[in-house]
């Protein structure tokens, strides 16, 4: 072989197959595999550093409840609906704890991940549509988070850089992530864990500063309120909380710790960690988000501007209410938007190297997937940067058809993971069992219900002209269709796999 051959480095892995982390790049669990043969089956005793080792994943997941799309969305129920959302707050962030937890037990036990699984366990044609709605709902997410990114750029440098400019600076976070993950997995959860943390200073001192009610406070988290003027702030509520591409995610991020999925007794004790460490995550989010809803409500609930606030404008509008001082609020907001924006940028590249390396077993180099994937949004999100450069209004506008956008997806995520967490011969006996499959069916059937309602009322008021119109129907049509296949599948494969498990179970009495 040629010397300059040796040298040259491939485009294509060398595994056989794609898979989420080498082994290599895993983290080996300091005592995991003491007393090995306890492990096969029983639960060894909680251990503290063992939660540190596992403590990771959740937090990156977790990011997906703070990126710029929810914060908006929480910043408009503050303004416009007050404290009155907060319990609503609160039971959507557990309802995302219960589907997050269901993406990680999928890939603890079995040892793949969603998209992968998707790929093996769906015809070619269901998994390639299967592929471009997780690609369409990345790109929606990708678009609102670098756009988030940019406006905070544009606050911090006095209007110096222009959205368009931001989206070309929020680009090469591509490559950062590229830089830390050479590093390993826990020097990335650290940077993340750092940008969470900027976060949550940089809204708990304007919270501090804005000073809200806190009785109000605590009555809106215990007491359920709903009225006809606020249902469109609460589907958005609901509706953000959810993310397609993070449960794609989250099944992933759960395989960079070394654990056998064969071996029960390690896939119980991954499995506790990881629903401490989720839960924990989401607890910090729910505070983060607490704190931006009850900034607006107690600045601008019942003011005449409450429904014209923004991502693009709130900022300002705290500055014109509270003023300046040693650190003007303005920009402290911009600091909080950029963390968010920033980190949610990387963990959507990050979603995208799984979605792409999932569904269709690319064996591509990490770099030029990462390259990829990062391509497919800032193309169209630098397009709209220079459209909509001239009016805020117009990226409030957009913000609205994105979550439609990845409204649309939801079920093509929580249909094929409620349905393989269902499946026997993929979980054996960590498939989800009756009560919380009821239960996680009831959760995925209601945010499907409010999703829905978000997307008629859209086009009813958006959609103009017969042609229009039928093009919509017929797409309405083909999607329902869609839908209803994926949850007959599921239906029909589980028939027949009790029919089969009885059988069996039969003919070996006989």
């Amino acid at each position: 072989m040629h010397p300059d051959d040796q040298r040259r480095q491939p485009l294509l892995e060398e595994e056989d197959e794609e898979t989420a982390y080498n082994l290599t790049e895993k983290v080996v669990v300091v005592g995991i595999d003491e007393a090995e043969s306890d492990l096969d089956v029983g639960l060894p005793p909680f251990s503290w550093r063992k939660l540190w080792l596992f403590t990771g994943p959740g937090f990156l997941m977790s990011i997906a409840f703070l990126d710029p799309g929810n914060l908006e969305s929480n910043l408009q129920a503050g303004a416009i609906a007050g404290y009155s959302l907060l319990w609503l707050l609160l039971w959507a962030t557990a309802m995302g704890l219960l589907i997050q937890l269901l993406s990680a037990r999928l890939g603890v036990a079995t040892g793949k991940h969603l998209a992968e699984l998707c790929r093996e366990e769906y015809p070619s044609w269901a998994r390639i549509l299967l592929w471009v709605m997780a690609e369409l709902a990345l790109i929606g997410a990708d678009i609102q988070e670098v756009i988030g990114s940019a406006i905070a750029i544009k606050i911090l440098s006095n209007g110096a850089l222009p959205l368009w400019a931001g989206v070309i600076i929020t680009a090469f976070d591509c490559f950062i992530f590229l830089f830390l993950e050479n590093y390993g997995v826990r020097k990335l959860e650290a940077v993340f864990a750092v940008l969470i943390a900027t976060m949550a200073l940089s809204f708990a001192w304007i919270f501090g500063e804005t000073k809200p009610d806190g009785k109000e406070l605590l009555l809106g988290i215990l007491i359920p309120k709903l009225s006809s003027k606020t249902i469109k702030q609460a589907v958005a509520v609901v509706g953000c909380i959810i993310m397609p591409h993070n449960v794609f995610l989250h099944s992933a991020l759960v395989q960079s710790r070394d654990v056998n999925p064969s071996k029960k007794g390690r896939v119980r004790e991954a499995l506790r960690y990881y629903s401490i460490e989720s839960t924990l995550a989401l607890f910090v989010s729910f505070i983060i988000n607490l704190f931006v809803t009850t900034v607006f409500a107690k600045a601008f609930y019942g003011t005449d501007i409450a429904s014209s606030i923004g991502l693009v404008n709130a900022g300002q509008y705290l500055q014109d209410k509270y003023g300046g001082g040693l650190f003007p609020i303005l920009y402290i907001w911009a600091i909080g938007l950029l963390a968010a924006g920033q980190s949610s940028t990387i963990t959507g590249t990050y979603a995208g190297q799984f979605i792409m390396g999932g569904f269709l077993n690319l064996k591509l180099k990490k770099w030029l997937r990462a390259l990829i994937t990062r391509s497919f949004a800032i193309v169209p999100t630098m397009i709209v940067a220079l459209a909509f450069e001239t009016s805020d209004s117009m990226v409030d506008v957009l913000n609205e058809w994105l979550n439609v956008l990845q409204s649309i997806q939801i079920p093509f995520a929580l249909i094929p993971l409620l349905c393989l967490a269902s499946k026997e011969h993929l979980m054996g006996s960590f498939r989800i069992g009756p009560i919380l499959k009821l239960s996680s069916w009831l959760v995925a059937v209601l945010v499907m219900a409010i999703n829905g309602y978000l997307l008629v009322s859209f086009f009813s008021s958006e959609v103009n002209g017969v042609l229009v119109a039928i093009f919509v129907f017929v797409f309405i049509a083909a999607y329902l269709s869609f839908v209803v296949y994926l949850v007959y599948r599921s239906i029909s494969f589980s028939s027949w796999h009790s029919f089969i498990n009885r059988k069996t179970s039969t003919d070996s009495e006989n």
